[in-house]
C-alpha cells in the first residue's frame, strides 16, 4: 500500500534528482570520512555539539506513578557571527529534553523565562497589551516565552495549551503548565515549542524546541514490539558558511537568488545554496560541503526511528541509502498517529506502509521502522530536495548522517515493550465515516512588494471564502470561524501564491480526502500538511480537501491554525477559530425554533 500523501501528494512538489546526480559528490566523501571531530566539552548556555559528532539522543524525563514534574527555563545566548541560540533546559542542565508520557498522565511543567536582551537588538514588542499576568498580558517579543504542545488534545487555555495570551517575561515568576494526556490521545511523538506571535521564526530557528513522546506505540502497533528506539529531531538554523561558494562537487546552477527575508530562494536545481542549514539532534550539517554527522547502529539491526521536522522553513525529505540505493522504511505513524489508529478494518488498522522516502513539512513527525547497515557497510541518512515553488525558499539535496554498522554500538537508551497488551479501539467513529455538517473555503495567498517578483512577499494571509483579505491581528477578540463541538466539517484549502505552504491547526488532527482535485485514502490523520504552489498554469487554484474534527470535548474554547512556515505565520499567514460546547438536545430545539440554530443542523434534525 503506498502512502497517498507522499506518493501521490507530494509528485508535483518534490524532485528527486536520480541517475549519476542521485547521491553527489558530497555523499560520496561522507562514506569516507576521517576520525571524527568529537562532542564539544563546552558548558555555555544552550551550548552545540561540534560539526561532525556522533548523534547524541535527547535526555528523557519519564512520567513517574502518573506525574511527569518538570522545572524547564528559556535561554538565549547570543553568537559570536551575531546569531542567537535559544533553548529549554531543565534543572540538570539538559536542553530540550524528552517528555515520556503515558495516555491518563498529569503534566506539571514549571517554566521560567531566563532571557536576555540580544545585543544591538531592539525589544519590541508586537502585541500591545503590557503588564498583568502572564494569563492575559499577551506581551510577545523576541524575548517574550511560552509553550505550545504541539498535536496534543489538551484544552486551548491558560496554564495548558493558549499561546494566543499566554507570555512569559523575563523576571517574571515561575510559571505552571498542569495539564492531563487524554486516556484516548494515540500514542506516538509530539513535540513542544515557544508560540510567541512575530518571534516564533526567530525562536524556533534558533532551537527551541522538544519532543514529548505518548507511550504505548507498541500496543497500536505489534510490529514494533520489543525494537530499540531512537528520536531524532531536525532543525534548521541560519547558515554558518553564508559566503562560501557550492561545493566543487554539485553541478553548475543559476546564479543565487534570495527573497525579501535574505533566504536563498529556489532555484530549481536541487542544488545550490540551501535557504538554511539543517542539524540533526544539534549536531550541525552546514553548506556548502555538508559534513555528516554520525548514527551508530549493530549491524542489520533494525530499530524504530522517530523523526520530528522541528525546521522553522525548511521541508525534508527523508531517505536511507545503502551502496546509493534507497532502503525500506516500514512507517507506523504520522504526526502522532498510528497507522490505522482508528479503523473498524484490523488489517488496515494493523499494516505497515512500505516506503522509500518520507516528505515532511515543518512541524510534522514521522515514525518508522529502519534496518541498520550490514557488517562493514555504511549507510546515509539524506534529505532530497523539495519544489516549494518560485516565491519558496531553497531546500536542497544534501545529506544528514552517516550511519555506521559497528557491533560496539551503544544500545538505544529506550525499547519498547516486547509482549504488550493491545490497545483498545477509539470510542469514536472513523473521522472518514462521518458526515460534514459544512464545507468551508480558505485560501493562502501574499501581498508582493514587486508584482513581478514572487520572491518579493511582505505580507501573508490565511483567509475563509467571503471575508477581508488581511494579515492576523493579535488585538482582536472577534474569531476568524466559530464552529461547534460534536461536529465534523469539511474545509477546501486553496493556495493562490507562488510558494509551498503548509496547513497546521492547533488542538486537533484531520484527514486528507483529496489533494490537486484527486481522491486519496489515507489510512491515517495528521496536524500538518502541505498545499501546493500555484504556477500559473492551471485553470484553478490547487487546493486540498480535509476533513476537520470537532468532537473532542478538549478542544472547546479558541486557537489558531497557520502555515507552520514560522515566518509566514508571523508575518500574518493565521486565524483563529473558537469552538463552542455542544448544545444540549433541548437547548438545541430550542434555537431551531426561534431561528437562531444552525441552519444546517437544524434542517438535519427535521430530516430535510
Amino acid at each position: 500500500m503506498q502512502l497517498q500523501l507522499i506518493h501521490l501528494a507530494f509528485r508535483q512538489v518534490l524532485r528527486f534528482l536520480h541517475g549519476p546526480f542521485v547521491i553527489f559528490g558530497v555523499l560520496l566523501v561522507a562514506l569516507s570520512n576521517g576520525p571524527l571531530l568529537g562532542q564539544s566539552l563546552t558548558t555555555e548556555t544552550c551550548a552545540r555539539p561540534q560539526i561532525g559528532s556522533v548523534v547524541e539522543e535527547p535526555a528523557d524525563v519519564r512520567s513517574k506513578e502518573g506525574v511527569l514534574e518538570i522545572n524547564l527555563t528559556a535561554f538565549n545566548s547570543a553568537q559570536n557571527d551575531g546569531s542567537t541560540r535559544y533553548c529549554f533546559t531543565d534543572a540538570e542542565g539538559h536542553e530540550s529534553p524528552n517528555l515520556r508520557v503515558n495516555p491518563g498522565d498529569l503534566v506539571i511543567i514549571h517554566l521560567k523565562n531566563a532571557m536576555t536582551q540580544p545585543p544591538h537588538e531592539e525589544v519590541q514588542h508586537i502585541h500591545s497589551q503590557m503588564g498583568g499576568k502572564s494569563c492575559t498580558t499577551g506581551a510577545m517579543s523576541i524575548i517574550s516565552t511560552n509553550l505550545h504542545f504541539h498535536g496534543l488534545t489538551i484544552p486551548p487555555v491558560c496554564h495548558q495549551d493558549d499561546v494566543l495570551k499566554t507570555s512569559l517575561q523575563p523576571g517574571d515568576p515561575s510559571f505552571e503548565y498542569r495539564f492531563r494526556i487524554p486516556d484516548d490521545e494515540p500514542p506516538g511523538l509530539y513535540w513542544y515549542h515557544p508560540h510567541i506571535h512575530g518571534f516564533s521564526k526567530q525562536q524556533v530557528l534558533g532551537g527551541a524546541s522538544g519532543a514529548l513522546i505518548v507511550e504505548g506505540i507498541e500496543r497500536a502497533k505489534k510490529e514494533v514490539a520489543g525494537l530499540p528506539e531512537r528520536v531524532f529531531i531536525i532543525r534548521d538554523q541560519d547558515l554558518v558558511n553564508p559566503n562560501a561558494p557550492p561545493s566543487k562537487s554539485e553541478p553548475t546552477v543559476p546564479k543565487f537568488m534570495i527573497d525579501r527575508d535574505g533566504d536563498s530562494a529556489n532555484n530549481g536545481t536541487g542544488f545550490g545554496k540551501p535557504a538554511k542549514d539543517l542539524s540533526i539532534n544539534y549536531v550541525p550539517v552546514p553548506y556548502p560541503d555538508y559534513p555528516p554527522a554520525t548514527i551508530q547502529m549493530k549491524p542489520g539491526e533494525q530499530q524504530l526511528w522517530r523523526v520530528l521536522n522541528a525546521s522553522a522553513i525548511t521541508y525534508l525529505n527523508l531517505e536511507v541509502l545503502f551502496q546509493n540505493k534507497p532502503q525500506p522504511l516500514g512507517l507506523v505513524a504520522m504526526d502522532g498517529v498510528p497507522i490505522g489508529y482508528g479503523l473498524e478494518n484490523q488489517t488496515a488498522a494493523e499494516s505497515v506502509l512500505g516506503e522509500t522516502h518520507l516528505a515532511i513539512p515543518p512541524g510534522a513527525r514521522v515514525e518508522f521502522m529502519v534496518q541498520g547497515p550490514p557488517a562493514g557497510e555504511t549507510g546515509l541518512l539524506v534529505t532530497r530536495t523539495v519544489d516549494t515553488g518560485p516565491g519558496g525558499e531553497n531546500d536542497t539535496n544534501r545529506m544528514l548522517a552517516r550511519i555506521v554498522a559497528t557491533p560496539d554500538a551503544p544500545e538505544p537508551r529506550s525499547r519498547l515493550q516486547n509482549s504488550p497488551q493491545p490497545l483498545a479501539p477509539p470510542k469514536m467513529k472513523w473521522l472518514g465515516d462521518v458526515a460534514p455538517v459544512r464545507v468551508r473555503r480558505l485560501y493562502f495567498s501574499e501581498k508582493l512588494a514587486d508584482p513581478n517578483d514572487p520572491t518579493s512577499a511582505v505580507e501573508f494571509y490565511l483567509t475563509e471564502e467571503g471575508q477581508t483579505q488581511k494579515m492576523f491581528d493579535m488585538n482582536s477578540t472577534v474569531p476568524n470561524i466559530v464552529a461547534q463541538q460534536g461536529t465534523v466539517e469539511d474545509w477546501i484549502i486553496e493556495n493562490r501564491s507562488q510558494e509551498l505552504h503548509a496547513f497546521h491547526i492547533h488542538q486537533l488532527h484531520f484527514l486528507l480526502l483529496e489533494y490537486q482535485g484527486r481522491q486519496v485514502q489515507e489510512s491515517f490523520l495528521r496536524d500538518t500538511v502541505n498545499v501546493p504552489y500555484n504556477n500559473g498554469r492551471l485553470l484553478t487554484y490547487p487546493s486540498i480537501r480535509i476533513r476537520m474534527d470537532f468532537r473532542d470535548p478538549n478542544i472547546v474554547g479558541t486557537f489558531p491554525y497557520h502555515c507552520h512556515l514560522l515566518e509566514h505565520e508571523d508575518k500574518g499567514m493565521m486565524g483563529t477559530i473558537r469552538i463552542d460546547p455542544e448544545a444540549s438536545p433541548i437547548a438545541a430545539q430550542a434555537a431551531c425554533s426561534s431561528g437562531k440554530g444552525d441552519t444546517l443542523e437544524c434542517n438535519k434534525s427535521r430530516g430535510k
